[in-house]
């Protein structure tokens, strides 16, 4: 299935039509039926370093077998966007049909092309096959280090693969490579030209397995090592720990609210305006609490932003529970992302806008333009950094010229109108700011604060939290996704989302209250930040995960890890920022409201 752009008339179809572009490429992958001697072709992918998962070429740059003329493989736009590019290859395989040590090509090897896979070879080069939409790994060659003194340096080329296939009925279930009892041809440095015969078998096997099931044989068996095991301990640990911490949350605040409010509401007469009278704490600045902080357009982009991708994260993660993401769908995540993310902007233009109209903001125009651009801008800044190195290096990561136009045309004509036309929505249905107080003219002094009511030492607290309780998920995320893992356990996944959203509602909460008890009114932001602090220590773990738990290196993917682990990072503060924002505002909103009703 081609993913592209076509001649579509009108606006409205032009819409229409890339909403189809982008669903078909989402879902693709049905059963494939084939006959007795059928031709099943595998296609030749990418090759790379074993320990950098992003920095990823064309088989076909390597000095192999190769067909006079090049036929790539139309792709979905998840494939393109995962560094796909299949080419057909000149393995012949019929289907139910042995073939014992047949000759696939025989290659003379200039010095510079020897040398060429030395280098591949040294660097743990892999390779990726696909076979009925199984990838098939294997490594290029063969290392060999042994001896101090002298030392042996040994590097061999594989020229010979089995090919061993499972099939159930009329349809592939598995397929891997293998080099067992299979000798390297030795590569000397400085040896000249080589002349090599490359040389393949396959063996077909039956299996019980129903086709609907196949990705359970692909997960049991793995090419590279397992890492990740269910880690129901860490899971419980971190809910016992996140229990605890809610509770006790909770139970304080609620017995210091009784007790705050036993004593402000010892008078029984006059509302809100007589209550400063010969008293501090958070009564006395009623009429400052709900004064409109600066900055209105940025603060509200941020909550629009926010909202956005909370909606688009739960979107995925329902996906998942769904089943539409299964390891044999290459970047279908991918493709989900982009589609959400278009279609969810209209969230964005809606919350930005309605909350900037209520706050009494008069640019709306501004405030929709600063909402659609607060992380596409940065997104696109950073993309093309990578996508320039990618493009210099050669790598299958560099996204052509019709999927970047795919994706911008994605933007320009979905995303953008339906943020403006959220926006405009908003703003024709926003109504008035429901304040249980009214607000002075002349703003209040605010104390001297002492230092652990300073935003810093909040922000070090409402980040770490919510940070710990997701650190035990957090890795293996990221060796899903910098590493070579299949995420499985969405249902956890989405336990451990609700639980960090919470945890950052209730330190929010908790914060925003020691903040006005001391008389500081300067909660707007500072709820915002308190919490949306947890994206500068997801990217610290970042940097430590880069350093200590992964073997990457090299400038192409050391780029590519640290600009979207920088994005990640401000995904995750736009989101746990309007979350402990929305928090703070009910909690503000009851307690005053609680006063002034009593």
């Amino acid at each position: 299935m081609q993913c592209g752009t076509g001649h579509l008339p009108g606006g409205c179809q032009k819409t229409m039509g890339l909403h189809c572009v982008l669903v078909l490429c989402l879902f693709s992958g049905w059963a494939v039926g084939y006959k007795q001697g059928d031709n099943v072709t595998l296609y030749v992918n990418k090759v790379g370093p074993y320990h950098n998962p992003q920095e990823t070429y064309h088989y076909y740059t390597l000095p192999v077998c190769r067909p006079e003329k090049v036929h790539h493989k139309s792709l979905s736009l998840g494939e393109v966007l995962d560094g796909d590019r299949m080419a057909e290859s000149l393995y012949y395989i019929r289907f139910k049909e042995n073939v014992e040590k047949k000759t696939l090509c025989k290659l003379t090897l200039s010095e510079k092309q020897v040398d060429e896979l030395r280098e591949a070879i040294e660097e743990l080069f892999y390779f990726e096959f696909v076979l009925d939409d199984i990838p098939i790994y294997g490594f290029v060659g063969y290392i060999e280090e042994s001896g101090f003194l002298p030392h042996s340096h040994k590097v061999g080329l594989w020229t010979h693969l089995d090919f061993n296939i499972e099939y159930n009925g009329n349809t592939v279930i598995f397929a891997n490579v293998s080099v067992k009892d299979v000798k390297p041809v030795p590569l000397e440095e400085g040896a000249g030209s080589l002349t090599v015969t490359h040389t393949y078998s396959v063996r077909w096997f039956e299996s019980t397995l129903p086709h609907a099931r196949r990705a359970e044989r692909l997960r049991d068996y793995s090419f590279f090592p397992k890492t990740l095991e269910i880690h129901w301990l860490s899971i419980i640990n971190s809910l016992v720990l996140v229990v605890l911490l809610l509770g006790f949350v909770i139970i304080i605040l609620m017995r210091v609210l009784k007790n705050d409010f036993a004593r402000y509401n010892v008078e029984e007469e006059g509302g809100c305006d007589d209550l400063d009278h010969g008293d501090n704490g958070w009564k006395i600045i009623h009429t400052d609490v709900f004064r409109f902080p600066p900055h209105k357009s940025l603060l509200c982009a941020v909550l629009g932003v926010g909202a956005q991708f909370l909606t688009l994260a739960t979107g995925i993660i329902l996906m998942a529970l769904l089943g539409m993401f299964n390891v044999h769908r290459h970047g279908s995540i991918n493709s989900a992302a982009i589609v959400l993310y278009a279609l969810t902007s209209c969230v964005s233009g809606y919350v930005s806008c309605s909350f900037y109209t209520q706050i009494n903001g008069q640019r709306w125009v501004w405030n929709i333009i600063l909402t659609s651009s607060l992380f596409s801008a940065p997104l696109f800044l950073t993309w093309s950094v990578v996508n320039s190195i990618h493009w210099w290096s050669g790598s299958t990561q560099a996204l052509p010229a019709t999927t970047v136009l795919l994706i911008l045309g994605a933007w320009v004509l979905v995303g953008f109108p339906l943020t403006v036309i959220g926006g405009i929505v908003g703003k024709n249905r926003a109504g008035s700011f429901q304040a249980p107080c009214r607000t002075r003219n002349i703003a209040r002094q605010i104390p001297t604060q002492p230092w652990y009511k300073h935003t810093a030492v909040h922000m070090s607290i409402g980040g770490f939290l919510p940070f710990s309780a997701i650190s035990v998920e957090l890795y293996y995320i990221f060796a899903t996704v910098w590493g070579r893992e299949y995420y499985t356990l969405y249902g956890i996944l989405l336990c451990v989302f609700a639980i960090l959203l919470s945890v950052g509602g209730c330190i929010s909460v908790a914060l925003t209250y020691f903040l006005l008890s001391g008389e500081d009114y300067r909660w707007w932001w500072r709820s915002v930040l308190s919490t949306g602090s947890t994206g500068l220590f997801i990217f610290v773990y970042s940097v430590f995960y880069y350093r200590n738990r992964s073997s990457m290196s090299g400038m192409v993917q050391s780029t590519e890890f640290f600009g979207y682990s920088l994005l990640t990072a401000m995904v995750f503060s736009l989101m746990l920022g309007s979350v402990s924002f929305w928090a703070s505002l009910g909690f503000i909103r009851y307690i005053y409201r609680s006063l002034k009703m009593d």
